[in-house]
């Protein structure tokens, strides 16, 4: 799932490419993911680019006429730019956002999933649209400075982190990074975070989204590509040395996702191997 590193740098090169650029006309093929008629999407047919965006782990393409299109790639959309327009056979395409030389901002999405989606929005609707309302404060480039504050709850680190109500752009494949470089288990109750830890934690959130953030800046250039070079340490490394202390690194393994970790570093020891199975760590 594309998440805020991911977000921010298709926000990046798309704003580098697409700001005072005019649209000449927009089309759906896939019906599903447009979740809004007003405006239509056609006022956006004419109007300019002022920009691209993000927010959360949302894009934002900013237009003329106090318009913006809210974008959320789910876990398998895309937002690409093309020197060359799709087919409407074209099975992926979600969103068509056709530009002059005909070139074309591209909504895809792979799969069967058909959850990604889009919403045209006036001005003042942008900061209320419930997607955006609901945000907690964003991950980066300034997390909170009263983390502990922000986490007390009795929810797990790994899920507090990944709820976007409680802090926005972080998902599953950087928590395991984050918590991985802040030495905290993922199983750790929030409300039990020390003021030492919530130090640590916070700037594991700043020094692993910033380093995301400069590799993609040096990688990923236009034409996006469908599958970013993302420079994961532990998510998905199970089975693997710790980059930091050489213990095997340990997964649990949930319906629809992975979670990674060091159980040296991170869980006293102790190996989850079957949440069905086993006891949560503290």
């Amino acid at each position: 799932m594309p998440e805020l590193p991911e977000v921010e740098i298709t926000a990046r090169r798309l704003d580098e490419a697409l700001k005072d650029v005019e649209i000449e006309s927009t089309l759906a093929p896939g019906l599903n993911a447009l979740k809004t008629f007003d405006p239509p999407l056609h006022a956006l047919d004419g109007q300019t680019i002022e920009g691209v965006r993000r927010i959360g782990k949302h894009l934002v393409i900013d237009v003329g006429g106090d318009l913006h299109v809210l974008i959320h790639l789910m876990s398998a959309g895309r937002l690409q730019l093309f020197d060359k327009r799709a087919g409407l056979r074209d099975r992926t395409s979600r969103l068509l956002i056709r530009l002059p030389e005909d070139r074309e901002l591209r909504l895809r999405e792979f799969g069967t999933k058909q959850a990604a989606w889009v919403k045209v929005l006036r001005g003042p609707d942008l900061a209320t649209e419930d997607a955006v309302a609901t945000l907690g404060p964003e991950a980066w480039p300034d997390p909170p400075a009263d983390l502990a504050a922000l986490l007390k709850s009795p929810r797990p680190l790994h899920t507090l982190l990944r709820d976007q109500r409680t802090i926005a752009g972080i998902g599953r494949s950087w928590v395991d990074e984050i918590l991985w470089q802040a030495e905290l288990s993922p199983f750790k109750r929030g409300n039990d975070l020390t003021e030492d830890e919530a130090s640590a934690l916070r700037t594991a959130i700043v020094e692993t989204l910033d380093g995301a953030i400069r590799h993609y800046e040096e990688v990923v250039h236009l034409p996006i590509p469908d599958k970013l070079p993302l420079p994961l340490q532990v998510h998905r490394h199970q089975g693997e040395p710790c980059p930091r202390c050489g213990t095997t690194l340990e997964a649990v393994f949930y319906e629809d996702y992975v979670m990674s970790y060091c159980p040296k570093d991170q869980t006293g020891g102790k190996v989850l191997k079957d949440r069905r199975l086993s006891r949560l760590l503290k």
